[in-house]
């Protein structure tokens, strides 16, 4: 007979009622998320007028349309010399893409941001971008937007768990309220910040992303981003096997810039000089590659914008390719600040508008749209985020297919092709290493009768003599094991409730082993379940014994 008691306290998820709090403070860190945002958003803005126009205003401009000659070249050196001064003098943190420092201070540093971070972040990257990096703006949002749902949380009783859920939550409101996109935003959360996927971290990153994106709406306008016009829903099967292409073209652009930019990373790291100077070195890379091809400087959200509308010339979509993604890989390997996410929209729409030349005509705008998702999940590693990022990007619903099917082969091969995306790079040259598969825990599945022992089994001796150190017969492994680590037991007495707590049996670390090795033997063994004989010769048969 199974005992009631330890059944009713089973079930499909651990939430508690703190999860009530920690939703609360998640709504709380999506109108921050909003303002911060804006706020960024309005930084950039300024720090484009001054550098390039020499003006103080925060209206929208673009480093293009300047008038400088060629002391624009020196502009890019300027900022990247500003940006080495702040991380030498303020915190080295702000250096890198945003999105690797977030997953770190996740994983190795309980979620604990430091406070100068969420000021030092916005205004390195402000510059950055400002001062004509090739960057985007989604990287410096999320770590601010972490930095300020982290430093909330320190100032609450709460554990390193429940500091990563508000952490991801601010982050996930700031790139909600940026973009427009709250489901993306909660997709990345999870393929990339949360690591696991329990209503204790999905609920309030959900609600702190929409409410920044609600908020969002008088800030800065409802969205989309990049409006088109919808595309055919109805798409032919050489239209599908184009999409195969357009994903393992994608495929093979995120892998050589993963390469390039820590190739560029292991080039800085051989000069015989600080790294505070490295990002105005890159900004030379940035100077002369934006003279040549202005387009290439700032985030490039208009060129993004005419690349869907498909107006956008051969030359241009080859400079995209050609010295945007260099200055791109030079400039975020010398250790400046700012995103990933715009730029690789950016050169996988130029090479949608390459493709578009001899892929079949399927409207304007739809081969970039397909590469800049396919590239955005086979760099990152991001699949879902990937297709819901560009539908909510466009609204254009009708491109569910295509973009799933480009984006799953980019994704597949990028998995196979290479070890580890271009955040988590980053992470593992810092001496750490993080897994992005997500599986069911065996210790959850397996219970205790499974796998427990007799009590005079060998390696049996004296029961731990900590009060409530037992296990139950029918409970999973997972409480065995946190129990054993509470009370530094090697081994516990299985007792019966309906035997009147008499002990049956007994569990030791050898047994938990036995759910690990369940997985084990379902991962490796391979065996043939049904066999059919196909209508053969017998000599056939003979010579090949696996048909």
């Amino acid at each position: 007979m199974h005992h009631p008691v330890t059944f009713t306290r089973l079930g499909d998820f651990t939430a508690t009622r703190r999860l009530l709090i920690l939703s609360a403070i998640a709504v709380g860190l999506g109108l921050a998320g909003a303002v911060v945002a804006v706020a960024l958003l309005d930084l950039i803005a300024l720090s484009t007028n001054l550098f390039f126009h020499h003006r103080l205003s925060i209206e929208p401009a673009s480093p293009v349309s300047h008038e400088l000659g060629r002391w624009a070249i020196l502009v890019p050196v300027l900022g990247g010399l500003i940006v080495g001064l702040i991380a030498r003098f303020g915190s080295d943190k702000i250096r890198g893409h945003g999105i690797p420092e977030a997953i770190e201070a996740i994983l190795m540093r309980g979620s604990r941001v430091e406070p100068r971070l969420a000021v030092l972040k916005p205004l390195s990257a402000a510059i950055a971008i400002g001062s004509g990096g090739p960057f985007g703006a989604e990287g410096p949002i999320v770590m601010t937007g972490g930095a300020i749902g982290s430093l909330v949380a320190q100032c609450f009783h709460l554990s390193a768990a429940e500091r990563k859920t508000l952490l991801v939550a601010g982050a996930a409101a700031g790139m909600s309220a940026v973009f427009a996109t709250p489901l993306a935003a909660v997709l990345l959360a999870v393929e990339l910040l949360l690591f696991e996927w329990k209503p204790r971290s999905f609920v309030p990153a959900a609600l702190a992303a929409a409410t920044a994106a609600a908020a969002r709406r008088s800030l800065l306008g409802v969205g989309p981003i990049f409006p088109v016009v919808p595309h055919a829903l109805a798409i032919s099967l050489t239209g599908l096997a184009a999409c195969c292409a357009a994903g393992g073209g994608a495929a093979a652009l995120s892998m050589l810039m993963t390469r390039a930019v820590y190739a560029s990373e292991d080039a800085f790291e051989r000069l015989p000089i600080h790294w505070m100077w490295w990002p105005a070195i890159g900004g030379i890379a940035i100077g002369v590659g934006g003279w040549f091809f202005p387009q290439a400087l700032g985030v490039g959200y208009d060129t993004i914008g005419a690349l869907l509308k498909g107006d956008v010339p051969t030359a241009t979509l080859a400079g995209v390719l050609l010295v945007k993604s260099t200055i791109w890989a030079v400039a975020l390997g010398s250790g400046t600040s700012g995103g990933v996410l715009a730029p690789l929209l950016m050169m996988g729409g130029a090479l949608g508008g390459l493709e578009a030349e001899v892929f079949p005509a399927m409207g304007p705008g739809f081969w970039p749209l397909v590469s800049m998702a396919a590239i955005l999940g086979g760099t990152m590693r991001t699949p879902f985020t990937a297709v819901v990022f560009a539908l909510e990007l466009t609204h254009d619903f009708n491109m569910v297919l295509p973009l799933l099917v480009a984006v799953t082969i980019a994704y597949a091969l990028t998995v196979l092709g290479i070890r580890r995306s271009i955040l988590t790079e980053k992470i593992a040259r810092r001496g750490y290493h993080l897994t992005r598969e997500y599986a069911t825990d065996p210790l959850e599945i397996v219970f205790v009768r499974e796998v427990m022992q007799p009590l005079d089994a060998p390696g049996i001796g004296t029961p731990p003599a900590e009060p409530g150190a037992f296990a139950y017969p029918d409970e999973p492994l997972r409480a065995v094991a946190y129990r054993m680590a509470a009370s530094g037991a090697t081994w516990l007495p299985v007792v019966d409730p309906d035997a009147g707590g008499a002990a049956v049996g007994a569990i030791s670390l050898g047994d938990l082993l036995q759910g690990r090795m369940q997985v084990l033997d379902a991962e490796q063994r391979r065996e043939r379940v049904l066999t059919f004989r196909m209508p053969l010769p017998a000599w056939v048969w003979e010579r090949n014994g696996e048909l």
